[in-house]
């Protein structure tokens, strides 16, 4: 792999180069960047993989929605439509969705994590578009807070708050740019976010730990760092309830994952039991039955008397139950379930954080709204 970098850093100077020149032209202005009236938050990483950007966007959510009428907008990554399209959480009439006919909120029509969204908090509006300024223009006049999901790098739009996360583990891989290495713009950018998370820390990080993360991030001394780690919740079947399922040392686990890092899933079912088959895909996959076929197949072997098959929110929203659906040999139903997760803060810096998000929001609210 040393070797691959090198291979490949003249490419890496050649991206970057071309990045460095891309920003300048924005913190010029020789580019223009849409600032708007109304909050809007950034959500976002420096490198490829996951940060954790997902779960950050609905903690937002579940702090937020209570109070503002709010809305999500994403690219919609990997899904099959074009431009600017909300979500309905049920099937449409419109057999192509339009920007004035709501998509049934599949990954296919929205991308995954737009679909995932609107699937846990079906009130709110979620949006895709690939161009973000005419995303926040439609969206801002029925709307107090637009959160903007894997938006670092569009510069096209300064939002008024900008979240920037970094993952624990991969703090001291190389600050190399694609394709030698993993950061899609230089490290420097990190100056343009108010707020940095680490994520994906572990669930007790001493002081000792955490000033080591930060001494490799370097906060900039206006930005305010905090630490979070990732909260595995109940399994879920595919329609999101809580089932009494759960993971022991006598369970065979097989895991379905087309994410950027399993990792740390594969670690925290570790701990419960030793025995997982893991079906594993890249990030965003596009799962197809034939995959569910070998899966079935696989799991009918096994000759484990308890076993089950566990897959992320993220994938399931990528994936069909009637694939599942008699897809054993004999007929049976493959047991599929799912493990959600959500943001937790280290001690008691949750509330702090909360504190940033909501004076935020407030100060730049023109008016309030209970929905």
């Amino acid at each position: 792999m040393k070797y691959l970098r090198w291979l490949l850093h003249p490419f890496s100077m050649l991206y970057g180069l071309v990045v460095i020149i891309r920003n300048f032209c924005y913190d010029s202005g020789l580019f223009k960047s849409k600032s708007f009236d109304k909050p809007v938050i950034s959500i976002g990483n420096l490198d490829v993989g996951g940060a954790g950007k997902s779960p950050m966007t609905e903690y937002l959510i579940r702090l937020l929605k209570s109070d503002y009428k709010l809305a999500t907008l994403s690219r919609g990554y990997g899904r099959k439509t074009k431009g600017y399209l909300t979500a309905t959480a049920t099937a449409t009439a419109t057999p192509t969705p339009t920007a004035t006919a709501p998509a049934t909120a599949t990954a296919t029509n929205l991308g995954d994590e737009p679909a995932q969204f609107k699937a846990k908090f079906p009130d709110i509006t979620v949006a895709v578009c690939e161009k973000r300024v005419e995303g926040i223009q439609r969206l801002l006049p029925d709307h107090d807070v637009i959160l903007l999901d894997d938006a670092f790098q569009h510069r096209a739009v300064t939002p008024g708050l900008s979240i920037l996360l970094f993952d624990y583990y991969r703090l001291n891989d190389p600050h190399m740019l694609l394709p030698a290495g993993n950061l899609r713009e230089p490290f420097s950018g990190r100056w343009r976010a108010q707020i940095i998370v680490v994520t994906k820390c572990p669930a007790i990080l001493g002081d000792e730990e955490k000033s080591a993360a930060a001494q490799r991030i370097e906060p900039l001394p206006w930005q305010k760092v905090f630490y979070a780690h990732v909260a595995y919740q109940h399994l879920t079947a595919m329609d999101g309830k809580i089932t009494p399922w759960c993971v022991d040392n006598d369970m065979t686990v097989f895991l379905l994952t087309g994410i950027a890092n399993p990792k740390p899933l594969l670690q925290h079912l570790s701990g419960y039991t030793s025995s997982i088959i893991h079906h594993n895909y890249p990030d965003h996959y596009p799962f197809t039955p034939k995959n569910i076929a070998k899966l079935a197949a696989e799991f009918s072997a096994c000759k484990a008397q308890k076993k089950l098959v566990i897959t992320t929110e993220k994938d399931a929203q990528r994936l069909q139950q009637s694939w599942f659906n008699g897809a054993l040999p004999d007929g049976g139903d493959l047991p599929v379930f799912v493990l959600p997760i959500k943001v937790e803060f280290l001690g008691d810096s949750g509330p702090d954080f909360d504190q940033l998000i909501t004076d935020y929001v407030r100060e730049h609210t023109t008016y309030n709204r209970i929905h």
